[in-house]
């Protein structure tokens, strides 16, 4: 049974941080490329990072320089750490598991977490 388990939402400043942790099981963690979404209200759905399985990233030009993500393959857990948050980056944070499956790519999501930034 496939399961990303999200945590670490929350409300914060402008120019607060926050760390998001998605924690991955029932799968090769390892092979899989894993994503961070995001989704604010009335808006679609949009990639904010991504890593893959051999830890290369990429980033949202709108994240760059703020946003980090990294993964613990040991642990089976990806991160995104939020630094210099501002009100835009509010919005719903979705992990994402994307790799090889035994009858072709799989492509798994966690549960969103809320994350608001305001004064």
């Amino acid at each position: 049974q496939v399961q990303l388990v999200v945590s670490g939402g929350g409300l914060v400043q402008p120019g607060g941080s926050l760390r998001l942790s998605c924690a991955a099981s029932g799968f090769t963690f390892s092979r899989y490329a894993m994503r961070w979404f995001r989704q604010a209200p009335g808006k679609e759905r949009e990639l904010v990072a991504a890593i893959s399985s051999a830890h290369g990233t990429n980033y949202a030009d709108s994240v760059k320089g703020r946003f980090t993500i990294s993964r613990d393959n040991t642990q089976n857990t990806v991160y995104l750490q939020m630094n210099s948050l501002k009100p835009e980056d509010t919005a719903v944070y979705y992990c994402n598991a994307y790799g090889p499956g035994t009858d072709g790519l799989n492509d798994y999501w966690g549960q969103g977490t809320q994350v608001t930034v305001s004064s």
